[in-house]
């Protein structure tokens, strides 16, 4: 079998092994990445495109273990392949179990990793072949990206059908709600994954340096041009162009916009010369575009070739079964960035997380649990919950509750309060205990 150029991830706690597999692999003529511990290699994970994970079992703090673990459920396609210094019929068996497709035993040699390597890559291809087409999202290959929620899976679909072409997609959605996740999943999950990424903020450019920023300028254009500079366009080249908070984009920008969708070319600031670009562009935006084409701050022709495929990301408040999957990823990521362990969160607290609505989507509760992360001991705990969401009681429109509803959520407030003590509850709802059972 020949060997392919790919990224490897090593991850071992001892330098010189680190440097070993390094030396090997680079013979072998594969990319590497190195990491020292469990903590680190998820830095790498979460940033780099990763083709095979080797990894070391008995490491301080996470093992490796977890890790195979954590890339099973987050990159099951990954093959994964463990080096252990620690050889046991139990220790074997739990790696397998783990999700890696085979394991060397300290030392080895070289011939005995290539051959570990083009085995756990054989089986990561014939895995990808034996899946059924019909399998669900539940371990999806969007990086990011979690839910199993049917407004998810309307995103996903929608994902699926546009990743292998340069159709021009505009993401719509409110702040927070992972517009940008959305783009990477289309370029990161498809066939051109392995070409540019390039994401711009249009609303963090000033208006007057938009056009140098995204097209380039020639020396001498404008003050301060002292050399020709490329701009986002031909640094996208052959891959995506995300185009974030498009409706900043002044008309100025808008018309060039048009003509680079129509066209395929931009032209430099300063320059005659239009120059051919081969990219994918993805815009997102929170604002109503249709109503800036009534104030006439929109080009209408230029919604019109931003929205061959339209993708709206929904809002956390009608996705909240998702809200679970979505504390188990921050929890993992900063657990292991403040705590250097995995945590857990009580149940009890996973409610409080569900009845809230969220107006900051998914961006405000990643900072929330963020916060709880720090605070905890290592459980996360009702005394760990800000005071605004333990207390928050979100109305209907209307305003109004039946007085069936507004004593229900009263009991549960005090409930939450007290911890779930029935007599301190009862005591504070000066009710007997019996009463209390019996309303509960």
């Amino acid at each position: 079998m020949a060997l392919r150029k790919e990224n490897i991830l090593i991850v071992d706690d001892d330098i010189d092994i680190l440097e070993l597999l390094q030396r090997h692999l680079k013979s072998m003529n594969y990319h590497t990445y190195k990491a020292i511990s469990v903590k680190e290699a998820l830095f790498i994970l979460k940033d780099t495109f990763i083709d095979l994970l080797i990894t070391d079992i008995q490491m301080p703090e996470i093992d490796g273990l977890q890790l195979l673990k954590f890339t099973n459920e987050h990159y099951p396609q990954m093959p994964k392949l463990v080096v252990t210094g620690y050889p046991s019929v139990n220790g074997a068996l739990q790696v397998i179990q783990s999700g890696a497709m085979d394991y060397l035993t300290k030392p080895f040699t070289k011939d005995e990793l290539k051959e570990g390597i083009e085995k756990a890559f054989a089986h990561g291809v014939e895995r990808a072949m034996a899946k059924p087409k019909t399998a669900t999202f539940k371990n999806n290959p969007y990086a990011d990206m979690v839910g199993e929620s049917s407004a998810f899976h309307k995103v996903i679909h929608i994902v699926e059908r546009v990743k292998d072409n340069m159709a021009t997609v505009l993401i719509q959605g409110e702040s927070g709600t992972g517009k940008e996740l959305v783009a990477r999943a289309i370029h990161y999950s498809g066939t051109f994954s392995r070409k540019p990424f390039i994401a711009v903020n249009c609303g963090a450019i000033p208006e007057n340096l938009q056009e140098a920023e995204l097209f380039g300028y020639m020396k001498g254009a404008f003050t301060g041009a002292d050399q020709n500079r490329n701009g986002f366009f031909q640094a996208a080249q052959g891959g995506t162009l995300f185009l974030d908070e498009i409706g900043s984009a002044s008309l100025a920008v808008q018309t060039k916009l048009l003509r680079a969708l129509q066209e395929k070319e931009i032209t430099k600031v300063g320059s005659q010369k239009a120059e051919k670009v081969n990219i994918r562009i993805i815009a997102a935006t929170n604002a109503n575009l249709l109503e800036d084409i009534k104030n006439n701050n929109f080009r209408q022709d230029l919604f019109y070739r931003l929205t061959v495929v339209e993708i709206h990301v929904p809002p956390l408040r009608e996705r909240k079964s998702d809200i679970p999957l979505l504390v188990e990823k921050f929890l993992r990521k900063y657990g292991v960035e403040y705590k250097d362990r995995l945590l857990r969160i009580t149940p009890e607290v996973l409610r409080i997380l569900e009845r809230y609505n969220w107006p900051g989507n998914i961006r405000e509760l990643e900072n929330i649990v963020q916060r709880m992360v720090i605070m905890s001991d290592g459980i996360l705990e009702v005394k760990d919950v800000p005071d605004f969401l333990k207390y928050k009681i979100d109305f209907p429109e209307s305003g109004f509750l039946s007085l069936r509803e507004m004593e229900k959520k009263y009991i549960q407030r005090v409930l939450i309060h007290t911890q779930a003590n029935k007599t301190k509850a009862a005591e504070i709802l000066q009710i007997d205990r019996k009463t209390l059972r019996s309303k509960i």
